[in-house]
C-alpha cells in the first residue's frame, strides 16, 4: 500500500505563505488524481484541491481559489499546496490523497494562522 507523508506545516501570520509537500512511497503517476484535504478540530475532514494526472487540471474550493495553488512532479511521487494569503479560517491539519480519496492517509500536516 503506498505510504504517504505530508511536510511543511507550521505556524504563520495572516496573510503569510507556506508550501506543503507530500511523498509517496512509490509511484501515484497511475492515480488519475490527487487531492490536498484539511480537518480543523471540531470539524470533518474537508476536501481542499485536486490536480488531475495527465493534463494537471486544478479544481479548488471556493474558499481558497485564487490563494492555493495545486501541483505534482510525477518523478518525484510529490505533490505539492502552495498556500498564499492564509487566513485563520485555514488553520488545520492538512492531508494528502487520491481525489476521490482511496487511499490511506498519511499522518498529516499542522497548518496554524494567527491574526
Amino acid at each position: 500500500q503506498v505510504q504517504l507523508v505530508e511536510s511543511g506545516g507550521g505556524l504563520v501570520q495572516s496573510g503569510g505563505s507556506l508550501r506543503l509537500s507530500c511523498a509517496a512511497s512509490e509511484s501515484f503517476s497511475s492515480i488519475d488524481a490527487m487531492g490536498w484535504y484539511r480537518q480543523a478540530p471540531g470539524n470533518q475532514r474537508e476536501w481542499v484541491a485536486a490536480i488531475t494526472r495527465r493534463i494537471g487540471i486544478t479544481h479548488y474550493v471556493d474558499s481558497v481559489k485564487g490563494r492555493f495553488t495545486i501541483s505534482r512532479d510525477n518523478a518525484k511521487n510529490t505533490v505539492y499546496l502552495q498556500m498564499n494569503s492564509l487566513k485563520p479560517e485555514d488553520t488545520a491539519v492538512y492531508y494528502c490523497n487520491s481525489a476521490p480519496a482511496r487511499m490511506g492517509w498519511g499522518q498529516g500536516t499542522q497548518v496554524t494562522v494567527s491574526s
